[in-house]
């Protein structure tokens, strides 16, 4: 018998015992910053269910922040006519914007009474108020320079959002690349003031019909898919925050003033990228 042989072990060797004497806090938590994310959690109420409503509502933070990165990566993409890894970018905002609507789970089936238990505790706070939430909005065309009010306060989110109202919006960039590609956008579009609202367009839309009536494969076409994939999405996220707000409080007055149901009613009616939905009747 070979020497080899003699020496091999009759079973597996364990294992090694992972590194655990660290100086001072681990790799992990440096990277991480766990310990402050769990200690961000100031509950109000004696209610268990606020730690929930907490969490539930910082994580989907989180996300924005995360789709917010996405988009603008996407924008930057297209201002250099990179439009493979625009579409990289919005596809992964895609399982991104899953992840977030998958966030209404735990708080879609609020009934009223276990609402009431803590929402005193939200005092004027609502959702409407996040400024994350606002630049993501603001990507989409959703411009509004009345939503930087409640941020005066706030100097450095004031800048960011400010800096955002003026800047192209990622269907801004699209257009343009659309223009530069040779397609027929006007230049009523083209030179908009891109700090107001994004208005639908005949003209945009006869651009997307064409592009849809074409090549499935071709480049832009598989752009203008990606957007809609962004654009369901984001549907669906205002639709499903209808029905957990319209389960947990009905039509009463939503916090922070707002007109609650009904304000979100509004705004799940409206399309994002409209000329991509109102195309496809004609294809």
């Amino acid at each position: 018998m070979s020497q080899q042989a003699q020496t091999r072990p009759d079973k597996a060797q364990e294992p090694e015992t992972p590194h655990l004497d660290f100086h001072g806090t681990t790799p992990y938590e440096d990277y991480v910053q766990a310990d402050v994310l769990t200690h961000l959690q100031h509950t109000l109420s004696d209610d268990p269910g606020e730690m929930v409503f907490l969490v539930t509502t910082q994580v989907m933070e989180l996300w924005f922040t995360v789709i917010v990165h996405e988009w603008e990566t996407a924008a930057g993409a297209l201002r250099r006519d990179d439009v493979p890894t625009a579409v990289a970018a919005l596809k992964r905002s895609v399982r991104q914007l899953e992840a977030l609507n998958a966030s209404w789970k735990p708080l879609g089936q609020l009934t009223p009474a276990q609402f009431n238990s803590y929402r005193s505790a939200l005092g004027e706070g609502s959702g409407f108020q996040s400024a994350m939430y606002r630049r993501m909005e603001f990507l989409l065309g959703d411009k509004s320079a009345s939503m930087l009010v409640p941020h005066r306060g706030a100097p450095r989110v004031h800048a960011e959002l400010e800096k955002a109202l003026h800047e192209p919006s990622l269907y801004d960039e699209v257009l343009r690349l659309l223009a530069r590609r040779g397609h027929a956008v006007p230049a009523a579009v083209l030179e908009r003031d891109v700090a107001r609202k994004y208005e639908p367009s005949h003209e945009v839309e006869a651009v997307w019909t064409e592009l849809y009536a074409g090549d499935e494969s071709a480049e832009l076409a598989r752009l203008g898919e990606a957007l809609t994939d962004v654009a369901e999405l984001v549907w669906r996220w205002r639709n499903d925050h209808l029905v957990a707000t319209r389960r947990a409080m009905g039509a009463k007055t939503g916090t922070g003033g707002s007109a609650g149901v009904a304000w979100l009613e509004k705004r799940a009616q409206k399309n994002v990228f409209p000329e991509l939905w109102t195309a496809r009747s004609h294809v």
